[in-house]
């Protein structure tokens, strides 16, 4: 048989795993209740295991250990799987009974299976199903799958250095000293962490106050070795050695309530030789303050929503739906442009939201009863409640409002932005995550409103919200690649630039050919560290922190 990992590489291959980096690995711990053996006088010896689709193909990726007699077993074994925020990612975990004298897979020791997204799991971490038996019949066995983020850890730390006393190295003047702090690897490999700035002229310096990740300072391990030197500064770039001294993240830990850390600052060659030698200066850790970086999945697994919300372009250089050359022509056997765009992307985000309602608009059309010009519509017509019930209620308002509508214009996006902004500003009074806008415009042109969409965008940025533009069509786009701000800040018509990049822009040719999973990657890639770089900036932590949260904090 084929080793495990050899069947999840071909797979993951297959999916184009490797191609898109991977957000984060989530850790997969399975439970099952009730399983009852096809032979009623014995218990059976279950074993989960996962499966993942691929080009509707399923492959198996691993497998729990076998519980014998054993009818609610709870697993040891986890399940490690990259998780993909732009991407979904159907799992299927089937309970097998597995007899002891054989390790194959007889159809008959089929005990049940469950299907879901790892979205799903990820967005509710505990997902509790019933076990479906062959022709999807429902016993009184389920399945209970708890996701847990499996991260290096992400936080990092403030730390400030002085010293004192630190031999003088230079004739004329004092010596010009500088620090540096290197991690020992497990291969004895030393890794700069930090360097300081250099203090001239100085032999009590005190050194600016600097940030650096945990990982990097210490790859998360507390005991791990760091090695640091204090050097004095020569402008030809031979700076004199003036003494080490090793310590640990651990040690440092000691400096985080109003005390300090000190070392000495030994020289080698001067401990061997001199016989009186102490040291060459003492070094000082004034502060140490650990901050948390909470990671997207953290915010998601702690209660918050993606609310989404669509909105279609409806002016006249669409065409007329009636004519097949129209964008927003119905075809009866294959959705035009806009409907696939929607589809691709809606059914990502609609496994982040618990209700599955999403409101619907539409902009550039004269709309019934007056057939005045509107910029923001309800594609159902129900201004009080313009939510459709997930997208498959999005596509059928959509298809029925197409006729009953006057394709106008101009293309205004500008109140579109406003209006989910207005939502999203109204959330920022809660002061927590609980709930994050992603607005999709879909349109098919140029924006004639291009002054108020930036002065939009430069608002909405401060908000808890994103926004997607694709691009239907061939028109040509290259005014809207101003908006997203990969390529130049993107500033309002007074000159204020946006607090973050918000804006993603996706021409939908781009991916005429290619699978509709390509295009959502391609568009929501952004989406988790726009969630992060908001909540983060503005301090604020995810709602419940959860027990799974608090195991990733470090230990004191």
């Amino acid at each position: 048989m084929k080793k495990m990992s050899n069947i999840y590489e071909s797979a993951a291959n297959t999916l184009g795993i490797f191609n898109s980096p991977c957000l984060t690995k989530v850790e997969l711990r399975v439970a099952c209740k009730g399983i009852s053996d096809r032979d009623a006088l014995s218990k059976p010896d279950p074993c989960v295991i996962l499966k993942m689709q691929s080009h509707g193909q399923w492959f198996e990726v691993d497998r729990t250990e076998v519980i014998r007699t054993c009818i609610n077993p709870v697993f040891s074994k986890l399940f490690t799987v990259d998780f993909y925020f732009e991407e979904v990612q159907r799992l299927r975990f089937e309970v097998h009974d597995i007899s002891s004298n054989h390790n194959g897979l007889k159809e008959a020791d089929f005990l049940g299976g469950m299907e879901c997204t790892l979205g799903q799991i990820v967005s509710q971490r505990k997902l509790s199903k019933s076990l479906l038996k062959h022709g999807n019949t429902a016993g009184k066995s389920s399945i209970t799958v708890i996701a847990e983020e499996l991260s290096g850890n992400d936080d990092y730390v403030e730390l400030s250095f002085s010293a004192r006393k630190l031999d003088d190295k230079d004739f004329f003047s004092k010596s010009d000293p500088f620090l540096e702090i290197f991690r020992v690897n497990d291969d004895a490999t030393q890794q700069l962490v930090h360097r300081t700035e250099v203090v001239m002229n100085n032999l009590n310096p005190a050194w600016k106050t600097f940030k650096v990740s945990v990982n990097s300072l210490c790859s998360g391990d507390q005991d791990r070795r760091l090695k640091c030197i204090v050097w004095d500064w020569d402008s030809n770039g031979k700076h004199d050695f003036i003494g080490e001294f090793s310590s640990t993240f651990k040690e440092m830990r000691g400096a985080m309530e109003g005390r300090q850390v000190q070392w000495e600052c030994i020289n080698p060659k001067y401990k061997a030789k001199k016989k009186n030698y102490k040291n060459s200066g003492i070094v000082i850790l004034n502060q140490c303050k650990i901050h948390k970086m909470h990671s997207f999945l953290d915010y998601i697994m702690g209660g918050c929503q993606i609310q989404f919300t669509v909105a279609i372009d409806f002016t006249a250089s669409n065409g007329d739906p009636r004519n097949s050359c129209s964008l927003h022509y119905i075809h009866p056997y294959q959705p035009n442009e806009y409907l696939k765009a929607l589809v691709a992307v809606g059914e990502i985000c609609q496994d982040y939201d618990s209700d599955k309602m999403f409101p619907a608009f539409g902009f550039g059309a004269r709309i019934p009863p007056e057939y005045k010009v509107s910029h923001d519509f309800a594609i159902n017509f129900n201004e009080d409640n313009p939510e459709c019930a997930g997208i498959q209620g999005v596509v059928e308002a959509y298809q029925s409002c197409l006729p009953k509508l006057q394709l106008y214009g101009p293309t205004n996006i500008a109140p579109i932005i406003q209006k989910v902004a207005k939502s999203a500003s109204e959330e920022t009074n809660t002061k927590e995550a609980s709930q994050y806008f992603i607005l999709l415009i879909l349109t098919d042109g140029v924006i004639t409103d291009m002054a108020d969409t930036r002065e939009a965008i430069v608002h909405a940025s401060h908000l808890p919200m994103s926004v997607i533009i694709v691009g239907v069509g061939n028109a040509d786009f290259s005014d809207m690649q101003m908006l997203d701000g990969d390529d130049g800040i993107l500033r309002s018509p007074k000159g204020e630039p946006v607090l973050r990049d918000i804006v993603q822009f996706v021409p939908f040719r781009n991916f005429k050919h290619a699978s509709p999973a390509a295009l959502a990657k391609s568009v929501l890639a952004e989406v988790p560290n726009q969630v992060v770089d908001y909540y983060n900036g503005k301090g604020i932590k995810p709602k419940c922190m959860s027990e799974y949260e608090s195991s990733r904090t470090l230990a004191p």
